[in-house]
């Protein structure tokens, strides 16, 4: 099981980004004490995604982060109607799937099912 993803993101994109990440499904959670002045955590059933705050953020151009969502096509239209443009790509294991920018520039991908 992966328990966590940490993404960089400039301070100032904070709200906007656990924004994205709660329309993926996800919740704002407490992080410990000692990193509270420099990353914000969101969770979802076991798994986390920890935005770690930083001047000169880096994002992957290729590298991603992949999410199965619960109900794809409503997730998609949350996504379409906050300003993001989800772009559809091959469904290599016969479920749809898309990628979207995340704020901070991560690219994330949405799935309507696992590969099996």
């Amino acid at each position: 099981m992966l328990q966590h993803v940490a993404l960089e993101l400039d301070p100032a994109a904070r709200r906007e980004a656990e924004e994205f990440w709660v329309l993926l499904g996800f919740e704002l959670v407490e992080p410990p004490a000692s990193l509270r002045e420099r990353s914000s955590w969101l969770q979802r059933g076991s798994s986390q995604i920890h935005l770690l705050f930083s001047e000169e953020p880096m994002a992957p151009p290729q590298g991603h982060a992949a999410v199965v969502a619960e109900d794809y096509e409503a997730t998609l239209d949350a996504l379409r109607a906050a300003g993001y443009q989800p772009e559809q790509r091959s469904e290599h294991w016969g479920a749809p799937r898309a990628f979207v920018q995340a704020p901070g520039g991560h690219l994330v991908e949405v799935m309507a099912a696992p590969p099996s």
